[in-house]
């Protein structure tokens, strides 16, 4: 080859090695990726506890009815609402004619047993003498001893139909076994009543009792013994913790809840039985992690989240177990932990490791 020909070729290698040349220095020159903006949210635990608003009344603590043991036409009935009595006074009456004849004739049956008795008292004893002294045979005294026992038991008898026609006449008397107050009334004067059938109803203690309907589900999320702020619905200032004292066994075949009964720590005065009440109460509940729903994403067919490394700065994708799936926030039950820094926009441009830069961060 010629020196005009080597000449040549090399200014021909030269000029095809000066693109891929300038191509080098280029990427030598390039700066590196800049790091992804995210936006993030950390992680906080929830208390999971509610506060319960019930509506109740007020009613006595320890409430009875009163009731004949017989039927009959009542006479007078002399219950008012809200009205005190004592032990012993008297309630209602019923109309007691019959039973008053029955006591009569009960009275006029036990005089005449109590006359055959003596008159076969007396025969026995004369008797008793003559067969001592010899004069009358055993059989003789033998059916005088015999007709005096008989009289005695008719005397019994009668004292029992004496004893059981005044109880009677007493039955058409209705009492307060107990000082209380009325809290109800039944039947007024002239109406016919069974036995049984309630007159009047007394709360028999001062003790009152806020009642609620409360549904199961508050029921099962309520802690053992929890602590309820009952206030009266028309003056909410006037207000008084209590304690649940009776849950029902069963629930309403209407409503489908279940009656309780709240013990009150010294109520005052203005809660009236039957005033109307407020009750207040906290429901238990573990503590719950909401995140937001455009935080989700998918690892292996499973529900994942981006979890930012806040000393590198890199980012890395944790599995999730949901709990509540709602259209904006999610409920996790296991996976991620408080102070956790999850990534909340830009999820489906990340890869595990990248370098990520926080929304508001001038890192």
């Amino acid at each position: 080859m010629s020196e005009r020909d080597f000449g040549r070729s090399v200014v021909i290698a030269v000029l095809a090695l000066m693109p891929l040349l300038a191509a080098c220095e280029q990427e030598a020159e390039a700066p590196p990726l800049a790091a992804r903006q995210v936006r993030t949210v950390v992680i906080e635990a929830r208390d999971a506890s509610t506060s319960v608003n019930l509506t109740g009344r007020i009613e006595a603590e320890d409430e009875a009815p009163l009731a004949f043991r017989i039927s009959g036409r009542l006479l007078e009935n002399n219950g008012k609402l809200g009205a005190r009595l004592q032990s012993g006074d008297l309630v209602a009456r019923l109309e007691s004619q019959n039973e008053e004849n029955q006591l009569r004739a009960a009275a006029a049956a036990l005089s005449a047993a109590e006359a055959q008795y003596n008159q076969a008292r007396g025969h026995y004893e004369r008797q008793q003498t003559l067969f001592r002294q010899g004069w009358a045979t055993r059989a003789n005294y033998e059916l005088a001893e015999k007709g005096m026992r008989t009289a005695a038991s008719q005397v019994e008898a009668a004292q029992a139909q004496m004893d059981a026609a005044e109880d009677l006449v007493g039955f058409t008397e209705l009492r307060a076994d107990q000082d209380g107050v009325y809290t109800a009334v039944g039947p007024g004067a002239g109406e016919v009543v069974q036995a049984g059938q309630m007159i009047v109803r007394i709360a028999r203690q001062d003790g009152r009792d806020a009642v609620f309907d409360v549904p199961a589900q508050i029921i099962r999320s309520a802690s053992p013994d929890p602590d309820i702020m009952v206030s009266l619905a028309d003056d909410p200032s006037v207000k008084v913790r209590g304690h649940v004292r009776e849950v029902a066994p069963q629930a309403d075949p209407v409503t489908r809840t279940f009656e309780v009964k709240v013990s009150l720590e010294n109520p005052p005065e203005s809660m009236r039985l039957g005033a109307t009440v407020n009750g207040v109460m906290q429901t238990a509940g573990a503590p719950t992690i909401d995140i937001p729903a455009s935080a989700l994403t998918r690892s292996n067919q499973l529900p994942a989240v981006w979890v930012v490394d806040p000393a590198a700065l890199t980012v890395s994708l944790r599995t999730i177990e949901i709990k509540r799936h709602g259209e904006y926030v999610v409920s996790v039950s296991d996976g991620l932990n408080p102070g956790d820094v999850v990534v909340t926009a830009g999820v489906q441009a990340l890869h595990p490791g990248q370098q990520v830069r926080l929304l508001g961060s001038q890192q």
